[in-house]
């Protein structure tokens, strides 16, 4: 069963059941009231009889009742043995006389149905003319009081499928306001399916309710899905267009191994040199191109109190030993910072490494602070970045120098991965760089205490 059914059927089905149970408890209220008056107008009319009875002694009892007896209905005096005295009814309730005569031994009051026709009937205890213990028994014809409680019956089930109609249409009404954003949405799906293309539903005006909210969120997220499916189209094509060069380079290489390899020593050395540096290099591409794309799925950081400057010391030691380069450290600061220690090593080695890659002369290492929070700074004296490419040094596979780049061995993917690495450890990453003078990289935390 579709959304909107399911709507208009419970919707309906709930109203109505609330609709006939307020009706039913009006009718149950309304009913009890009527007999209720009907059943103290009838004792009070006994209590006058009975006293009436124990005035008028020296009266014939037939025409002492005659005097009392209800204008629709019976008296009636039964002695303790259950046996009448005396019966008298109005003009038209003969019928009554046929009533089963019971002895009740006190007072009772209450609504009896005879020949489906409801009587309030009154029993109470009552002295006879000749002072003898009886009950007197009054029985009312209530069919007026019935009648009206069937015109109020009439009258609430009428309202109840009068109701019925508006329900319905204001039901089917809003079934298509919930049901319409839901259904545009879905055949915006349908579209997005058939055409391979990234579609937003309409949106008719901002509103607060969690229609509009559902409906900008979907676009929202239509939004984030094309720009991720742009950026890793552009990345598989960057990535083919980088591998292509080295897979040519070895099949140039190899088709030369085919033709005069045997012939020539050193075209061999060559060859067989030429296709291991470049096989070399696809494998690095190809790791770091692996590690961007874990990476992108999900970032697992344990964040902590460290010193920084036991880390910086540890990060430039290992560096200078590894590549031998000189680097210059200036501690000017000390303080606990509170970040992930791997992540922020792993991000102080490709600032480090792009450093020992693009300049000749000693990289300078600067830790102070700037505007409260801890500023490390990472200098190099070498070619430097244009300008008007700064914005774009943070995009995959750029480079600046693409000359240089295939001596250095740098694919463009290093920056990249230190602004990621800097975002899931809550580190700010920025580049200042002057070209043909240097490039300084700046990597700021907050700071948890001094030191």
């Amino acid at each position: 069963m579709k959304l909107r059914s399911k709507i208009n059927l419970y919707t309906t089905v709930v109203f109505i059941c609330l609709l006939i149970l307020i009706n039913g408890a009006i009718y149950f209220t309304f009913s009890r009231m009527m007999y209720s008056h009907e059943l103290d107008r009838a004792q009070e009319e006994a209590v006058k009889t009975s006293k009436g009875i124990q005035a008028g002694s020296s009266i014939l009892p037939s025409a002492l009742l005659r005097a009392y007896v209800p204008i629709n209905g019976m008296l009636r005096v039964v002695k303790p043995d259950g046996t009448p005295i005396a019966s008298v009814t109005a003009a038209d309730q003969q019928e009554l006389l046929e009533l089963p005569i019971t002895y009740h031994r006190g007072e009772l009051r209450k609504i009896i149905k005879f020949k489906g026709v409801p009587y309030a009937f009154i029993s109470m205890p009552a002295i006879w003319t000749a002072g003898e213990v009886t009950e007197l028994q009054i029985t009312e014809n209530l069919q007026s009081t019935a009648a009206i409680l069937k015109t109020l019956q009439a009258v609430l089930l009428i309202v109840t499928l009068a109701a019925t109609v508006p329900v319905l249409l204001s039901i089917r009404l809003l079934s298509n306001f919930i049901i319409q954003p839901i259904s545009s949405m879905i055949l915006t799906m349908r579209e997005i399916q058939q055409s391979g293309q990234f579609k937003r539903i309409p949106l008719p005006k901002q509103s607060k309710d969690e229609l509009y909210q559902l409906g900008d969120t979907f676009n929202d997220m239509m939004d984030l899905l094309e720009a991720n499916y742009e950026k890793q189209e552009q990345f598989v094509a960057d990535a083919s267009h980088e591998l292509k060069t080295p897979l040519t380079v070895i099949e140039a290489y190899a088709s030369l191994l085919k033709r005069r390899g045997n012939k020539d020593p050193k075209l061999f050395e060559e060859s067989i040199e030429a296709i291991h540096s470049e096989a070399k290099r696809m494998i690095d591409m190809t790791q770091q191109l692996l590690m961007h794309a874990r990476l992108d799925e999900k970032w697992k950081v344990e964040i902590k109190d460290i010193s920084l400057p036991e880390l910086i010391e540890a990060s430039v030691r290992s560096f200078r030993q590894g590549y031998k380069r000189e680097i210059f450290l200036d501690l000017q600061f000390a303080a606990m910072v509170r970040t992930d220690p791997q992540k922020l090593k792993q991000l102080l080695y490709i600032l480090l490494d792009n450093a020992h890659k693009y300049s000749e002369a000693p990289i300078q290492v600067i830790v102070r602070t700037e505007q409260g929070k801890a500023l490390i700074e990472i200098i190099d004296r070498g070619i430097g970045i244009p300008s008007a490419e700064m914005d774009k040094v943070f995009d995959r596979l750029y480079r600046v120098d693409k000359a240089r780049t295939r001596r250095t061995g740098g694919f463009g993917l290093g920056l990249p991965l230190a602004k990621d690495i800097a975002a899931a450890i809550g580190a700010e990453l920025r580049l200042d760089s002057v070209e043909g003078q240097g490039t300084t990289a700046q990597v700021r935390l907050d700071i948890v205490n001094s030191l």
